[in-house]
């Protein structure tokens, strides 16, 4: 998978959202710094060309819809996020949300729990 732009991502998540949508319907979900419709035009055509969304043609406009789900691009980009951050590992990456305070010792024993129930 190629990485994504911010704006790119930001629109990702509106058609994960909306399952499909023609440009203008996806321009009425960005709530800040909306661009010229051009500008989206192009950033949607960007990601089909990157192979994450396709589209519905009705005579000259273009209807858009994901072809890689949320849950395979979070995949990707959290294995892409421990690699290159957390040295491919997941205990350095806990260590850093624990030292951080942005986990609780309670979510740590939920997930401790999750781990010794697959086993």
């Amino acid at each position: 998978m190629q990485k994504l732009t911010n704006k790119e991502e930001e629109i990702m998540h509106i058609l994960w959202k909306l399952k499909k949508a023609f440009v203008k319907e996806v321009m009425t979900e960005i709530t800040e710094e909306q661009p010229h419709y051009n500008t989206l035009s192009t950033i949607i055509r960007n990601l089909e060309e990157k192979g994450y969304v396709n589209h519905n043609a009705f005579g000259n406009t273009h209807q858009y819809f994901p072809i890689v789900s949320i849950e395979d691009y979070r995949k990707g980009f959290m294995s892409t996020a421990i690699d290159n951050y957390f040295n491919s590992s997941y205990k350095n990456m806990v260590t850093f949300f624990a030292k951080e305070e942005k986990i609780s010792a309670a979510e740590l024993r939920e997930i401790l729990s999750m781990i010794e129930q697959k086993q």
